[in-house]
């Protein structure tokens, strides 16, 4: 279990030290200049280029390899992440500076996490795990990095301050690219190359950055499944960023309940989604994956958004929240199962690049949306709106045929190149 184990405390520490971070920078902001514009803007500022810049990586993940880009990622972001506090101290970090660095950190954060996920079924392979076991335990670890690290960071902005916070953050990039660098086992996360699929083996001639990132994007339009499973998160993800940002801190303040329900409502999906992805760790291999994958969906989906326009009292709320994170951990687990079944090796980093872009475009459009929304209409009417839209995205677009494959290539690992996942049109597609 070392080398799954290892590669998922370094996501954990790096994803900690970023959710650190994203209590500390807008608190910061917020405190020193008053404005939550500004505040809003900077966490644009970080999102905006992290979701721009996942579908270029790619490309560099496969062909340099995702361990050098995980580390090379991580020391960047800890340059950058210890910048701001120095800067401060020093009494030269202007509000342009800060929006910059920021910038930098979110746009490089980008390849350092991709890096990562695409070691995990590599790690799996290593330690002879199933699929959906070892993408289960990355849910568990990412959930644990949800709750571990607002936590973390609510406590060092109250006792310490903001700058303690990012100081902290720095620590743990560098701490993540220790592990991978020095820790992971050797040659772990070596490169594949990007290759031309015409001819055959040794034969074939490498690949352009351009060529190699249309090649990714031929091999994703083919694939259906992972197609339309991309489109329908990237709806849900819009809809959980508006629901974050803007839809439970206004009803917390319209319903009087104030900012600590806020955070009771947070560590209940974080705590709940946790043991999901346990039990999906422990079970999720011996499930049909389609009926599980939709049940997650419909418990996590739309009820969130109706009760809270319900009115409901907050312990009401808290429950269907928690059993909303609770189906969600299966989620997860299956969706990376999936698509590291699907995808060959020496494309897992562009394609999967590519479908997280997709996945991720709406993100930072989501407040901002939202906020236009409740403002014009009032909360309760989106709210209904948000949840029905939920509801028809992840489960009439499950009728659709392609969703009868999520079982096809299962126990079958990972997709090889020679095989029939990726045929031998793949060049001709990407020419």
């Amino acid at each position: 279990m070392r080398p799954l184990a290892w590669l998922l405390a370094a996501l954990l520490i790096a994803q900690s030290g970023t959710r650190i971070s994203a209590i500390a920078i807008p608190w910061f902001v917020l405190t020193t200049t008053g404005s939550a514009t500004q505040a809003g803007l900077v966490a644009f500022c970080e999102m905006g280029p992290y979701v721009a810049i996942k579908v270029f990586t790619g490309p560099l993940v496969d062909t340099a390899g995702p361990r050098r880009v995980s580390w090379a990622a991580d020391v960047v972001s800890a340059a950058a992440a210890l910048l701001i506090p120095l800067l401060h101290l020093q009494g030269a970090l202007s509000f342009g500076a800060l929006l910059a660095l920021v910038a930098v950190i979110g746009a490089v954060r980008s390849p350092g996490d991709l890096a990562k996920e695409v070691m995990v079924p590599e790690a799996a392979e290593r330690c002879g795990l199933p699929l959906e076991r070892a993408t289960g335990l990355e849910g568990v670890f990412e959930r644990l990095s949800g709750t571990v690290g607002p936590a973390a960071g609510g406590a060092l902005v109250a006792l310490v301050g903001p700058m303690a916070g990012l100081g902290v953050n720095a620590a743990c990039f560098a701490a993540g690219a220790l592990i991978v660098a020095v820790v992971l086992p050797r040659g772990m996360g070596r490169p594949h190359g990007c290759t031309a699929t015409e001819g055959t083996g040794a034969g074939s001639t490498e690949a352009g950055y351009w060529r190699s990132l249309r090649q990714g994007f031929a091999f994703l339009s083919r694939e259906r499944l992972l197609l339309t499973l991309n489109a329908m998160i990237g709806v849900t993800n819009l809809l959980d960023a508006a629901c974050v940002a803007v839809f439970i801190p206004v009803w917390a303040k319209e319903t009087g309940h104030g900012a600590g329900a806020i955070g009771l409502i947070m560590v209940a999906f974080s705590i709940a989604a946790t043991a999901g992805s346990l039990a999906a760790a422990a079970v999720a291999h011996r499930l049909r994956r389609r009926p599980v994958f939709f049940l997650g969906w419909l418990v996590a989906g739309a009820p969130r958004f109706l009760v809270l326009a319900s009115g409901a009292p907050l312990w009401v709320v808290a429950v269907v929240v928690a059993a909303g994170g609770f189906g969600g951990g299966f989620i997860n687990p299956i969706v990376g199962a999936v698509t590291y079944e699907r995808i060959p090796p020496e494309l897992l980093g562009r394609v999967r690049g590519i479908g997280q872009a997709m996945s991720w475009a709406g993100i930072p459009l989501g407040g901002l949306l939202a906020g236009i929304a409740v403002t014009g209409l009032g909360l309760t009417p989106v709210l209904v709106v948000a949840g029905v839209v939920y509801f028809l995205t992840t489960n009439l677009t499950g009728l659709r045929p392609e969703w009868r494959e999520m079982d096809r290539h299962r126990g079958k690992g990972r997709a090889d190149s020679a095989g029939p996942l990726a045929s031998a049109d793949a060049a001709r597609s990407a020419s």
